[in-house]
């Protein structure tokens, strides 16, 4: 079953905390993120699975950056989240959808226990000027059936920022 937005405010602070929070953000079973001001972009091609890849930062002005088709943008959320008790999952608005933005390749789905900042990866089939603050996505919950074991990656649990592929790490065990 998928959260109401009722439902989601009323675990606000418990089972869900979504910082900065704002209440015209819910929707009626979402919630919308926005996109940060911070952007990474690779710069060494071609990438390597077993080994970290260089990235470069890019930081979106007022008055907007004008994003590339063929390129793979890594964007965060503004907002910090944290789940327990219920997969969170990400998806895209249809506004974004409609102008030809895709916010995640495959990294939509969350776990049990995940808290940090969603790495986004972006694409555009054609050039879109894009701004910080918009709402990009949204966060919507389902609850779940059987015994939790919460999520606990020293990879991507609680960080700080936009991440690359960590992939790599996968290979040192």
């Amino acid at each position: 079953m998928i959260l109401t937005g009722p439902a989601i405010e009323e675990r606000m602070g418990s089972d869900i905390i979504i910082e900065p929070y704002d209440k015209q953000l819910l929707n009626p079973n979402s919630y919308n993120l926005r996109l940060h001001d911070e952007l990474l972009v690779y710069t060494e091609f071609p990438l390597d699975m077993k080994k970290p890849n260089p990235v470069s930062k890019m930081v979106i002005p007022e008055e907007g950056l004008l994003l590339e088709p063929g390129n793979l943008y890594l964007g965060r959320t503004l907002e910090f989240t944290e789940t327990h008790n219920l997969v969170p999952m990400l998806e895209g608005r249809s506004s974004i959808g409609r102008l030809g933005m895709f916010v995640h390749i495959t990294a939509g789905f969350g776990d049990v226990g995940f808290k940090g900042f969603w790495t986004l990866e972006i694409q555009v089939i054609h050039p879109l000027r894009i701004y910080a603050g918009v709402q990009i996505c949204q966060i919507f919950y389902h609850s779940i059936e059987g015994k939790i074991q919460e999520y606990n990656s020293g990879k991507y649990q609680a960080n700080k920022g936009v991440q690359p592929s960590l992939l790599y790490k996968d290979f040192e065990k």
